[in-house]
Formats: structure tokens, C-alpha cells, sequence
């Protein structure tokens, strides 16, 4: 009787939690709604508010308790990304796609590196902030074009481009950074790691590309329940078996979005995911709020500034050199920029390798500073992209030749 007493103690706790986690997010989304304000940082100052770090209400004491909704909010978003995300977009936009990739993460990595040797701070965590600085973020991109209604504009395939190319070379520099940061010398070991995260991404590329068919007959259904069992069910094992080869969680649930995406349930997975995502994509970020201090942040404050500002110059940059090789004009270019600003899931989960691995103190609340700084600029800005192709070449007004007005103006919050 003592221990399912404790149990069910236990338990109440932990629905209290999830219930007042979801009211939080639910309450801060609707004054914002009302002022204007994106969703994305009020969820993550509804997460710093009722955490640990902070006094007042402490609604949930332990981040973890909040781990697995949050990696299922990350994959719903990723999986939706998949959807919105044609094979035949993949395809016929392949050499464009490697090179915007590319010029972003040359740019973007390379700056992160220089910052890194700059601050002084050690080579290991040099090669840490190059990740941190380098990659954007899937999930608070994926939400940007939500609530900007974006999904459709021209661009935004570019978008999705340049984010599958972050998370292939994502997989590649995990496998590579691991033994650095483990203090290991086996370069057979990192080539191995890699090996197997390239196999499996191939593998699943070509499921995608060639088992469509066969995927469409398995998962059809007239029964929307069990098309909802189906499709979560299949997200969910692959962003699981994807971690087992060293590939981002993330990446596993865009490919099976890919996948589903073009089958004849298409339309209707993307209709019934969508308030999945919505409600475990809002824990993600409140999740996220939880395991910032911001008690740790002001003997970092000039350091997170300084990268910010990089971050933004490079990012203009990159977003310029994509709207060129895809042929849009400033308001895209002005899009690209500011959408792919954010860092977040994956710099946080640098931030912890980095304390695990034992690195300068001062690298993990960089890294919470910076990336609660860009999560909450990132949208605002996003939504007032049109100021920036105003002043970017070619820009005339709201809007360049060449460009859609598709998401232009203020961010649309829903209510």
C-alpha cells in the first residue's frame, strides 16, 4: 500500500506538470497573440519562468521529467517539415539545394570555428562552437514558417533545402566531434561512426525515392484513428532507430514525412498532424525554457552578443548567395536570412556533451545565452523581414522584383 501510494504521488506529479506546461504555453500564446508577439519565445519564457532557475512557482523541478513529450514535439515537427517537403521538390531542385547548403554551412560553420579560436577558450571548444553557430534550427524553423504562413511561398523549398543539407552534414559532424570530445585518438572509430550514419541516411533516401508505392499501399486506411496510429508509430521507431546510427532524431522523422508525404494519405496525414504538432511542438520549446539559468548568463553576456551579431552578418550572406543561385530577388533573400537565424535543439545538446566531456565552464551557458537570444529574435524578425529587403541590393519597398509578398508583413500568431 506505501509504495503505490508513492506511486500514484508520483504520477499526480507528473500529469500536474505536463497539464501545467501546456496551460502555460497555452495562456502566454494568447497575450501574445493580442500584442503581436510570435508564440516560439513565449513558450520558452513560460519554460524559464516555472522552472528551476527561477523563484516563484516551481511547476516542473526536473527538465527530464519533460524529456520524452519534448523529443515528440521535436519529431512531430520534423515529420511535418518531411510532409510539406515533395520528393519531387528534392529532386528537381538537387545541384541548387547542395550548393545553397553548402554556401550556408561554409559560411555559418566556418565563422563559428574563427569565433571559437578567437574567444580563446581551447581547440575542442572551438570545434563545439562551430556546430552551435553553424546550425540552425529544424524545429523553431519549422515553426517560423508555420506561423508566418510561408509554407507555400517559393522560397521556402529553399529553406527546406538548406535544412535537409544541415542535418546530413549534422550526422557527419557528430560522428566526427565524438571522439574529440571523448578524448579519443581511433580515427577508424569516427570513420566507422560516420559510415554508418551516411549508410542509413542513404538507406533511407532510397526508400524513400523508390518505395513509395509500396509505402502508400501499407499505410492507407479510411480510418483516421488508425491512419493517426500508423503514421505517429512509424515517425516515432525511425527517429529512434536513427539515433542507434548516429543519425539526428530529426532527420529520421523528416525522412518518414518524406516519405508519407507522397502517398495518396498525403493530405490527410498533414491535416490530422496538425494538432499533434501544435500542442507537443509547444512543449518542445516550454521544455526547452526549463533547462535555461539565467543566472549563468551575465558572465557571458558580451561574448553571446558578439556571436549574435555574427550570426546575423552570416546568415544575410547566406541568404543572399541562396536567393541568387535560385533566382529571387531581396524579399526572399530577406526570408532565407531571417528564418534560419535560429539555433536551438541541437546546440543545446552541444552544450551538454560539452559538460559531459569536461570542457571550459563557460561554454554551456554561452550556448543556453545565445541560443535563447537568437530564439526569440529569430521570429520577431522573421516577421519583419521586409524592413531588411529594404536595405539589401536590389531592394525596393516591401518586396523585389521576382519575390513573393507571401509572409511579408507581421508574423501571424494564431490565437
Amino acid at each position: 500500500m506505501t509504495y503505490r501510494r508513492i506511486g500514484l504521488i508520483g504520477h499526480a506529479d507528473t500529469l500536474i506538470a505536463m497539464g501545467g506546461a501546456f496551460l502555460a504555453a497555452a495562456v502566454l500564446a494568447r497575450v501574445g497573440s493580442r500584442i503581436g508577439l510570435p508564440t516560439i519565445p513565449l513558450f520558452i519564457l513560460a519554460g524559464i519562468l516555472l522552472g528551476p532557475h527561477t523563484p516563484g512557482i516551481v511547476l516542473v523541478a526536473d527538465p527530464h521529467e519533460l524529456e520524452m513529450l519534448s523529443a515528440l514535439g521535436l519529431v512531430l515537427l520534423l515529420f511535418y517539415l518531411g510532409l510539406e517537403f515533395h520528393l519531387d521538390d528534392l529532386k528537381a531542385g538537387g545541384r541548387k539545394m547542395a550548393v545553397a547548403g553548402s554556401a550556408y554551412l561554409a559560411l555559418n560553420v566556418g565563422a563559428g570555428l574563427a569565433f571559437g579560436f578567437v574567444l580563446g577558450w581551447g581547440t575542442s571548444e572551438a570545434l563545439v562552437l562551430a556546430g552551435v553557430i553553424g546550425i540552425s534550427s529544424s524545429a523553431i524553423v519549422t515553426k517560423i514558417l508555420v506561423d508566418t504562413k510561408r509554407l507555400a511561398s517559393p522560397e521556402t523549398k529553399t529553406i527546406l533545402g538548406i535544412v535537409v543539407v544541415d542535418d546530413v552534414f549534422l550526422a557527419l559532424y557528430l560522428a566526427a566531434l565524438q571522439p574529440i570530445l571523448s578524448r579519443s585518438d581511433s580515427l577508424a572509430g569516427a570513420v566507422l561512426d560516420g559510415g554508418k550514419a551516411f549508410g542509413f541516411l542513404l538507406l533511407l533516401a532510397l526508400t524513400a525515392r523508390f518505395g513509395t508505392k509500396l509505402i502508400s499501399k501499407l499505410i492507407h486506411t479510411s480510418d483516421d484513428e488508425l491512419l493517426v496510429i500508423s503514421f505517429l508509430g512509424a515517425a516515432v521507431f525511425v527517429a529512434g532507430v536513427s539515433e542507434w546510427f548516429g543519425v539526428a532524431d530529426a532527420i529520421g522523422a523528416f525522412m518518414v514525412g518524406l516519405m508519407l508525404g507522397s502517398t495518396t494519405s498525403g493530405e490527410r496525414i498533414r491535416k490530422l498532424v496538425h494538432p499533434l504538432r501544435d500542442a507537443f511542438g509547444a512543449i518542445f520549446f516550454f521544455a526547452f525554457g526549463l533547462s535555461i539559468n539565467p543566472g549563468d548568463l551575465p558572465g557571458v553576456m558580451w561574448p553571446v552578443l558578439a556571436a549574435v551579431v555574427l550570426t546575423a552578418a552570416m546568415n544575410i550572406a547566406s541568404g543572399m548567395v541562396s536567393a541568387r543561385v535560385y533566382g529571387f530577388g531581396p524579399q526572399a533573400a530577406a526570408n532565407i536570412s531571417t528564418t534560419l537565424t535560429a539555433r536551438g535543439e541541437f546546440a543545446l545538446i552541444l552544450a551538454t556533451m560539452a559538460a559531459g566531456a569536461g570542457l571550459d565552464e563557460r561554454l554551456p551557458p554561452f550556448i543556453a545565452g545565445y541560443v535563447l537570444v537568437l530564439a526569440v529574435l529569430s521570429p520577431l524578425a522573421a516577421g519583419r523581414s521586409h524592413w531588411l529587403a529594404r536595405v539589401l541590393p536590389g531592394g525596393r519597398g516591401r518586396g523585389g522584383d521576382g519575390d513573393s509578398d507571401a509572409g511579408a508583413g507581421k508574423l501571424a500568431v494564431p490565437a
